[in-house]
């Protein structure tokens, strides 16, 4: 843990993330969703929390081969209380230690010394909980800055709310501005200004975002309006979107996209029977190959 914690300090995100998907010819994020009422039988007699962290490492085996990054949903873990908190804490320090890079899924965004709060719970420290975290930037520039200095202390990784892969997203996003354009244009402009000042030497910046791949239009307009963001691609799976619909996210390079796909690789064992672990890997497998293939590396 204190060599991983050392090369976060020194190196930025996003130049640790071209290195794992040149080293792995992978862009596939896995996101750990661990449902107590979809765990495998045989986890079931134990404490919740000791199930579900018995279940994200087995994920982790399973997938560490296949993928680039983990992203542990922050509900899950905090529905089960201290405990929970516990089990998240083990999950992102046994991925790290399959070097795996972990994207912490909480949607954090707040002002003054609440914001300074998260950032340091998730992204500073000897040897922090995250490599990145996801932030929701709908409460202006103020609500970020805690995060962009922990970026530029750090070297940790954001990944800001743009364009979201629910359809209710549409009720505020999707708004008309006077000039046409529409709300998360605009922010999508914003993090691209965020992220200038951090442009690693790969030329992606450690300011990314999020974009549902729900939307493929919209990922394509994305990448046009957030050149230098690695664009964070969740909706492939379960949701309805495929690696075809997210083609055009890698046109500013092969780790300039990052697809997220959560319940159909860690609950794939559901649709087929077989040992649970085994069935993420192969569907880890299959994504990795596609998300490779259509993005043209």
């Amino acid at each position: 843990m204190a060599q991983v914690a050392t090369e976060s300090a020194t190196t930025a995100f996003s130049d640790r993330l071209a290195a794992a998907v040149e080293r792995k010819r992978s862009q596939l994020c896995v996101g750990l969703d661990p449902r107590v009422d979809l765990l495998p039988v045989e986890l079931r007699g134990d404490p919740p929390a000791d199930a579900v962290a018995r279940f994200c490492r087995g994920i982790v085996d399973a997938v560490a081969p296949h993928a680039v990054a983990v992203k542990p949903q922050l509900a899950f873990f905090e529905a089960l209380g201290a405990e929970g908190m516990r089990a998240l804490e083990e999950v992102c320090a046994y991925a790290r230690a399959a070097e795996l890079l972990v994207i912490v899924d909480g949607k954090r965004g707040d002002i003054g010394s609440t914001g300074r709060g998260y950032a340091a719970a998730y992204l500073e420290g000897d040897a922090p909980l995250g490599d990145a975290l996801t932030v929701n930037p709908y409460l202006g520039r103020d609500s970020l800055d805690p995060f962009l200095s922990a970026c530029r202390r750090s070297g940790a990784g954001l990944f800001c709310l743009v364009k979201t892969s629910n359809t209710g997203g549409a009720d505020v996003q999707d708004l008309a501005l006077s000039d046409g354009r529409t709300v998360w244009m605009q922010v999508a402009k914003l993090v691209d200004e965020w992220g200038e000042e951090l442009v690693g030497a790969n030329g992606l910046s450690s300011v990314g975002a999020v974009v549902g791949a729900t939307f493929p239009r919209e990922v394509g307009e994305a990448r046009r309006l957030m050149p230098r963001a690695v664009l964070l691609l969740p909706g492939v799976g379960e949701q309805g979107g495929t690696p075809a619909d997210v083609a055009r996210a890698f046109t500013s390079g092969p780790a300039s996209g990052l697809v997220s796909a959560s319940r159909s690789v860690i609950y794939a064992y559901r649709n087929g029977g077989g040992d649970w672990r085994a069935s993420a890997g192969i569907e880890a497998a299959r994504l990795r190959a596609d998300v490779w293939a259509v993005s043209g590396w």
